[in-house]
């Protein structure tokens, strides 16, 4: 990637946003394809949300691919990255630590309701530092309100920190396609397989077969976000067919791919 392009700055930016005294701030930051914001935490939560295009964001707690009806909740402290596919506008909400859900305790993918998307759009016009009590502060607090609100979401790719796992898993990645069995991998890595499966399950809290699977989904959103035809996606990534792999979708989302990347 051109460095360039990386927003070295953005860090001290985040900073002022996240001096703010009001328990809710606003940000409408808009990138370029391919562009890339550099790791980086804050010291208040982050709603990270698009109204356009597709973000991959990667933290310790794990890997997402968010489109334009999904987010990404940061806790406070939790370094990450993220990367645009397409043209993003970026909508991000910064809420106090002392302010934010208490049911929203991790970094995890939520749903974006129609209200609150609308909410995320007049939180952008709203000019800090607002005062409780008058149209603006009352937007701020309904945000918190529909926070409360928001479905967690299966988008999340966790990644094990044992070694012999952490080998396996980023191979997979490089190469999605690959039908090895765990017993393959077993021989490989010189490892009994049940403490592979074990390890597996108590470490990401997936099976080897789930974890693949998961894998491959959120690589099939970057490649369909991307622009690639379901039919090159599908092949890239294994499946049999194009309709086992729509089939696998539908069965994760509960709609086909050109619903979920719907924008609002």
């Amino acid at each position: 990637m051109d460095s360039s392009r990386k927003p070295k700055a953005l860090p001290q930016v985040l900073k002022e946003i996240d001096d703010a005294p009001t328990p809710v701030t606003g940000r409408a930051t808009d990138y370029p394809s391919g562009w890339y914001i550099e790791p980086h935490a804050h010291t208040k939560h982050q709603l990270i949300y698009a109204v356009r295009g597709v973000m991959v964001v990667q933290a310790r707690a794990g890997r997402w691919v968010v489109p334009p009806t999904r987010a990404i909740w940061m806790l406070a402290g939790m370094t990450h990255e993220i990367r645009c596919i397409g043209e993003v506008h970026m909508r991000s909400l910064q809420v106090a630590t002392d302010a934010a859900p208490k049911l929203l305790g991790e970094t995890r993918a939520v749903g974006i309701s129609p209200l609150l998307r609308e909410l995320i759009r007049a939180a952008m016009e709203v000019q800090q530092p607002y005062v409780p009590g008058t149209r603006d502060g009352r937007v701020m607090r309904l945000i918190l309100d529909e926070l409360r609100a928001l479905p967690v979401l299966p988008l999340h790719l966790h990644m094990p920190s044992d070694p012999r796992l952490l080998q396996i898993c980023e191979l997979l990645q490089q190469r999605l396609d690959d039908s090895s069995t765990m017993a393959d991998w077993a021989r490989r890595l010189a490892v009994n397989v049940k403490t592979i499966q074990r390890l597996f399950v108590n470490e990401t809290g997936m099976t080897f077969g789930q974890w693949r699977q998961q894998a491959r989904l959120l690589r099939a959103l970057e490649l369909l976000a991307a622009g690639e035809k379901v039919i090159d996606v599908a092949l890239a990534l294994g499946y049999e067919s194009p309709s086992a792999f729509a089939t696998m979708f539908r069965k994760q989302f509960d709609q086909t791919p050109s619903q979920f990347f719907a924008e609002g």
